[in-house]
């Protein structure tokens, strides 16, 4: 006879600490006002994370939707509203990078060809057919092409960020991780939003997103657009009318999905995507970096460059997805079917400089030759299938199985100008064609054993093949002009894990993981400046990881640590430049990496929140006898080096034995604060602040004195006004507070060449939301 009026106690508190949670009030939650714990979890419909705080986190990691808290991989999340407030001022996706622990991005491309790093493992071939160790997912898609990668990120429920050997469940070639980007899907609401952004140099963004039922409990629609463009903020000192100003862009993106409910047994999502941007590609700047230092030179300034090159960039993007799934009782059957296409064109300056040593006038300082050259890919098709059955959440087991076939085919043309010559006419041409058909067979299982015990466990085969032709026909360096080479690559390869995760108490568990991958054999053809073809073997990795995931303080604070080790046999690397603008593929005996990374958040009084993410990594090629050639602009190499040959065939190498990876900071740390005050029910004020660390970085394989950068700082600031519960919204913001000039990347064939990251901006934005 009490249970009536104690549920009824307990609702009507959870409604009066839930509203409570807008009025102005800030003081911390005094325990001993609430009713037991065990009791508040006893109410079917109550969320307790969000009344005393955190938001549940739900991710798909595992291909079901899950609480964080239960997923034994080390997984980061990213909701759709931190990203709109880290995504200022036209932001690529390159925001991410350094936000996350354990995840780093660069790109020499501008806002495409994204370079992802998840515990020290990616790559940094900027060829356009380069395979990456990182997976990145769209709506459950595998965006294989580096090229594809750059899609935008807005409209997002989330991004999730999957650490570690994701072999068994997901797409092509995952040996350090995956980012999976999941769009909002339409829902039977009326519901939007519009979005106006101005800030420095003219950027302007526009951004909206419509969602409506078009056949009630039926049929439902979403429609999302996004375009920004923004002035070049790099004056062009040479006289150049086609490139006076530099790093400017107009970009523009659009999302359309329709979902079909017929009944509650069947859904089918149908989405379509296109990308399309004008821009300049990469600034190259010729010998910024003092030698012998890993200084900025004298007379480097961040906003200027002198090119007597051009650098326009051009991208088409298109992509489609229709997902159907089908609620038979015990199981579920899924199908995931995905399509992309791609035209991109990029030239650049990469010399970065202008005129040559042996014609003058040229600079800054030394340029021994002039180099322009632009990449494209004028076709590439992409087709994948994923097939999968899944039980209907039985009581103690589960399982999913399916099978998964990729093809692509893509053509890509390399080109070289002589920017000395009357209209830099074209003195270069090459092309590569690949072809690449995978398919695997997977399955995964997992039970509950014990209480509070489950263990996963899953297999996958993968199958994968790739043929290759390269053709040039004009060499820009007096090579041969009828050259031609045709191989083909395949392998096959059983990946494993095998996972357990248990609750100790309450919300605190300890989980373990072992898992392995591999990456498919690479072919490297960019023969306009060589005259080879290089094929690394596939690689594969076996990595351990453990830790705990804890909710506590009444599910106000959350953290999850993780520690781990990984070894990668025959890892492929990229030798990037040394004697020439171009790359070489090889295989390292070993790769060793281990290191830990933490995850945590804190709501400590209503309208705080505070999350912190730290990360280690230590990466180390182990090769006694692998050795490459370094740089060929006068850096200051600190490897030990060798002499191959006699006479005029001599040549000096590095040994790069116990070298750590490129782009693979020791340490990645971020923080963020986010505080809102409401001064009536309806309207407050609210701050949000951002900051990440990253550690020193090398560039390449071999290290040196010059092309390397000691450290990041970015930090990030919002200040904004809610009225109406958050249905108007303005605000100002500052992105890289502290006006960071950080170099990014490198290119050492020719000068001392690098790249930088973007100035402090400003801006104001404003969001209706209905």
């Amino acid at each position: 006879m009490r249970a009536a009026p104690r549920t009824l106690s307990l609702l009507l508190f959870a409604v009066v600490a839930l509203s409570s949670e807008r009025s102005s009030a800030q003081e911390p939650f005094d325990e001993t006002e609430l009713p037991p714990v065990e009791e508040l979890e006893a109410l079917e419909d109550l969320d307790l994370d969000a009344l005393l705080g955190l938001e549940v986190v739900t991710v798909t990691a595992q291909k079901r939707v899950e609480d964080l808290q239960d997923v034994p991989v080390s997984v980061a999340a990213v909701s759709g509203a931190q990203i709109s407030k880290l995504r200022t001022s036209g932001s690529d996706i390159r925001f991410l990078a350094f936000r996350v622990p354990s995840l780093s991005i660069e790109s020499s491309f501008g806002r495409t060809f994204p370079r992802l790093y998840i515990r020290g493992l990616g790559n940094p071939d900027f060829d356009l057919n380069a395979s990456q160790p990182v997976s990145v997912l769209l709506d459950g898609v595998v965006l294989e092409n580096p090229t594809l990668k750059g899609f935008p990120i807005f409209d997002v429920d989330r991004v999730e960020v999957l650490r570690g050997p994701q072999g068994t469940l997901f797409g092509r070639n995952t040996p350090a991780g995956i980012v999976k980007i999941e769009s909002r899907r339409p829902t039977q609401d009326f519901e939007g939003y519009g979005r106006a952004t101005y800030g420095s140099f003219n950027y302007l963004g526009l951004e909206a997103a419509a969602n409506a039922p078009i056949v009630p409990d039926l049929l439902a629609a979403r429609v999302s657009v996004l375009f920004e463009r923004r002035d070049g903020w790099v004056e062009n000192t040479f006289e150049n009318p086609a490139n006076d100003r530099l790093d400017g862009f107009d970009d523009l993106a659009a999302k359309v999905q329709v979902r079909l409910t017929p009944g509650s047994n069947f859904e089918a999502l149908l989405s379509g995507y296109v990308h399309r941007l004008e821009g300049n590609s990469r600034v190259f700047r010729a010998n910024i970096i003092q030698p012998g230092t890993d200084d900025f030179a004298d007379g480097y300034r961040r906003d200027q460059v002198a090119h007597d090159g051009q650098t326009p960039q051009d991208l088409t993007q298109y992509g489609a997805r229709l997902s159907l799934e089908y609620d038979v009782g015990p199981v579920r059957l899924i199908s995931i079917t995905g399509f992309q296409s791609i035209d991109i064109r990029s030239r650049g300056d990469v010399d970065g400089g202008f005129g040559a040593s042996f014609a003058p006038p040229s600079g800054p300082v030394f340029i021994p030759f002039p180099s322009e050259t632009a990449d494209a890919i004028p076709s590439l098709s992409q087709i994948t299938e994923e097939l999968r059955i899944a039980s209907s959440e039985w009581d103690l087991f589960n399982f999913q199985a399916g099978v998964f076939v990729f093809r692509e085919e893509q053509t890509i043309e390399s080109r070289s100008f002589d920017t000395l010559g009357e209209g830099a006419p074209e003195n270069g041409f090459a092309t590569q064609t690949q072809e690449t058909t995978a398919w695997a067979l997977f399955a995964s299982a997992w039970v509950d054993l014990l209480d509070g015990l489950r263990i996963t466990g899953g297999l996958r085969y993968s199958n994968d093949s790739k043929d290759f032709t390269a053709r040039r026909t004009q060499s820009p360096v007096g090579g041969a002009n009828d050259l031609s080479f045709d191989t083909d690559v395949g392998a096959d390869f059983l990946s494993w894990d095998l996972s357990a995760i248990y609750e100790v108490v309450g919300d605190v568990s300890l989980f373990a993981r072992a898992s392995s991958s591999f990456r498919a054999p690479s072919i490297q053809g960019r023969i306009l400046f060589g005259d080879e073809v290089s094929i690394a073997d596939a690689e594969d990795i076996l990595s351990f990881e453990g830790g705990l995931k804890a909710l506590l303080f009444g599910g106000r604070f959350r953290a999850n640590l993780t520690g781990y080790g990984y070894f990668l046999n025959d890892q492929q690397l990229t030798a990037v430049g040394g004697g020439g603008n171009a790359n070489r593929l090889i295989n390292a005996d070993l790769t060793r990496g281990y290191g830990a990374e933490l995850d945590a958040e804190l709501a400590p009084v209503r309208g705080l929140n505070l999350a912190l993410g730290l990360s280690y990594n230590n990466t180390a090629i182990v090769d006694g006898d692998l050795a490459i050639a370094p740089c060929g602009s006068g850096c200051t190499v600190l490897d030990p080096q060798v002499t191959v040959g006699e006479g005029d065939m001599a040549t000096v190498l590095a040994l790069i034995d116990g070298n750590p990876l490129p782009h693979a900071p020791e340490w990645i740390a971020n923080f963020s604060l986010r505080y809102r005050y409401d001064f009536d029910p309806k309207n407050g004020l609210y701050l949000f602040t951002n900051w990440s660390y990253r550690s020193r970085v090398h560039f390449f394989l071999y290290q040196s004195e010059e092309y390397t950068d000691e450290f990041m700082v970015l930090g990030d600031l919002r200040v904004g006004y809610l009225r109406d519960d958050g249905f108007f919204e303005v605000s100002a913001f500052v992105a890289n507070l502290l006006d960071d000039d950080s170099r990014t990347g490198g290119i050492d064939f020719n000068n001392l060449t690098g790249f930088v990251n973007d100035p402090r901006t400003f801006g104001v934005e404003a969001i209706l939301r209905f």
